[in-house]
């Protein structure tokens, strides 16, 4: 990925998360990181986190999802660190992820994170 091409790519991942009611983004651990309700975050976007080589989206998922992509998928999809424990699933950006992927991963994430009040009106 071109660094204008990732650039472009975040600015995309920008719009579509806060395009959810009650989020937000800020700078968490150093990464650009969007929240719901000012405090729970659903999706921070990593470029070489550690210098693990990876551009990629960390996301909340509804249970049973993260082995599933994982173990299917293991080329686009990974368990994160220090939240994957908890369920999240990593999503590798630079192997060529379409959109629909990468927005279906983040609504998830947005939905399992989100209070009542703002998945009603998603519905």
């Amino acid at each position: 990925m071109t660094e204008k091409s990732q650039e472009e790519l975040l600015d995309r991942i920008r719009a579509y998360c806060l395009s959810f009611p009650g989020t937000d983004e800020r700078l968490s651990h150093g990464a650009p990181t969007f929240f719901v309700s000012g405090k729970k975050s659903f999706v921070p976007y990593y470029h070489n986190h550690h210098q693990d080589g990876r551009i990629a989206l960390w996301c909340a998922a509804p249970s049973g999802v993260q082995s599933m992509l994982a173990e299917s998928e293991p080329e686009m999809y990974f368990i994160p660190p220090y939240v994957g424990h908890l369920g999240w699933i990593g999503m590798r950006l630079d192997r060529g992820a379409d959109w629909e992927a990468i927005a279906g991963v983040i609504t998830d994430a947005y939905l399992c994170r989100a209070p009542k009040k703002y998945i009603e009106r998603e519905k």
